[in-house]
Formats: structure tokens, sequence, C-alpha cells
């Protein structure tokens, strides 16, 4: 659960990254903004939902 919430949390602040740097029109910077969004985005969700729904962070069979 806590590693879920902390791949939240650099989520969060990629996405405030991202942001930032697509104002700025660095497309460098907001594109690795952008793919740092989607990973840990992707397994932030995965890894809570895994925690919540099957009870812990084990194998899922």
């Amino acid at each position: 659960m806590f590693l879920g919430l902390i791949t939240l949390g650099v989520t969060i602040l990629s996405l405030f990254g991202m942001i930032k740097e697509m104002k700025r029109k660095n497309v460098f910077g907001a594109g690795f903004a952008f793919v740092s969004v989607a990973v840990f985005g992707w397994f932030s969700v995965r890894t809570l939902f895994a925690v919540i729904f099957t009870g812990g962070g084990g194998v899922v069979a």
C-alpha cells in the first residue's frame, strides 16, 4: 500500500512538471514528464488495485 501511495505522489509531481514544461514550450522536458506520468501512474493504479481488491500485494492467480 505504501509503495502505491509513493508512486501516486511521484505521478502527481510529474504531472505538475509536465504542465510547467508545456507552458515553457520545452517539448523534451514535457515528453519525459509524460512518460513518467504514464509509467508511474499505471504502476500506482495497478498496485493500489491489487492491494484493495485482492487483499494484498501477492501474486494474483
